[in-house]
């Protein structure tokens, strides 16, 4: 008896794992879809033409505020993925939480499938707003570029791929397709800004920059904070990084935030614009 009971239990073990397995985004075979090729042919015949632009954090095409004139500001956090990337801040998010703070997060396709549990459960959280920021973290461009020693996509193409495809695997777990995309170091090319909004998305930059990255003191992240208020202020900062010191700089600075009238928003909903 004991030996057709183990059968069936292997069964049903083997049938639970084909179903999660199936039910993971199969990049490959998105790009050999049909409806893939014919949206990548298309934007590559749009465009064949382009030229770059200027490259950098503020180029013509992204959008680095919201349009307001309430005291309102939009935080922003971004999870780049990859071997020095692929952590959590716990403590950020459950004190976002605990704080009713809604923050719009950027998520790369690395980080995604280092945490697909943990992506699923944030996406369904009303307080946060998934939205894009690469397949591989990667920086978009058109041409060769290597902003703080990553790699840029190098093509029309590849371009296209870091930001499509990552659109299209989040859509794929959450049924909700982004409207944002945000190119890896917040550097893109002009050409970049035009395919993406081809593509159904608005690149996102940033008025005030935090300053988290490598572990920058909290009290300097709150002053590179408080130093560029700004009606409809876009911030970035990371929730990727639980060594750095975003969380213990927020907690700082939100009861100043919010003494000075300021309130928090997601981008979802608002009209933006660049400087």
């Amino acid at each position: 008896m004991k030996f057709p009971i183990l059968i069936i239990v292997f069964l049903v073990l083997s049938l639970f794992y084909r179903q999660a397995y199936s039910q993971l985004f199969d990049v490959k075979a998105e790009i050999a879809s049909s409806n893939y090729q014919r949206v990548k042919e298309a934007v590559i015949l749009k465009y064949k033409d382009i030229t770059p632009g200027k490259f950098g954090e503020f180029v013509k095409g992204v959008e680095e505020d919201v349009v307001t004139d309430q005291k309102v500001l939009a935080l922003t956090l971004d999870a780049c993925g990859g071997p020095k990337g692929n952590g959590f801040d716990k403590e950020l998010i459950d004190y976002l939480r605990k704080e009713k703070i809604p923050a719009t997060l950027f998520i790369s396709g690395l980080w995604i499938d280092e945490h697909l549990g943990l992506f699923k459960e944030l996406s369904q959280d009303s307080m946060f707003e998934i939205e894009n920021h690469g397949l591989h973290h990667r920086p978009c461009s058109v041409r060769k570029e290597r902003p703080y020693g990553i790699e840029a996509t190098d093509s029309l193409s590849a371009a296209i791929d870091e930001m499509e495809l990552n659109a299209r695997k989040i859509e794929f777990y959450t049924s909700h397709r982004p409207l944002f995309c945000r190119s890896a170091t917040a550097e893109t090319d002009e050409s970049c800004a035009k395919v993406a909004r081809t593509l159904g998305m608005t690149i996102v930059g940033f008025e005030i920059l935090s300053g988290d990255v490598g572990g920058t003191s909290k009290k300097i992240i709150r002053q590179n904070i408080l130093n560029h208020l700004k009606n409809g202020a876009i911030v970035i900062a990371h929730f990727n990084h639980p060594e750095w010191n975003t969380y213990e700089a927020l907690k700082m600075t939100v009861p100043t935030l919010r003494k000075l009238g300021y309130k928090f928003i997601k981008l979802q909903h608002h009209k933006l614009r660049a400087k």
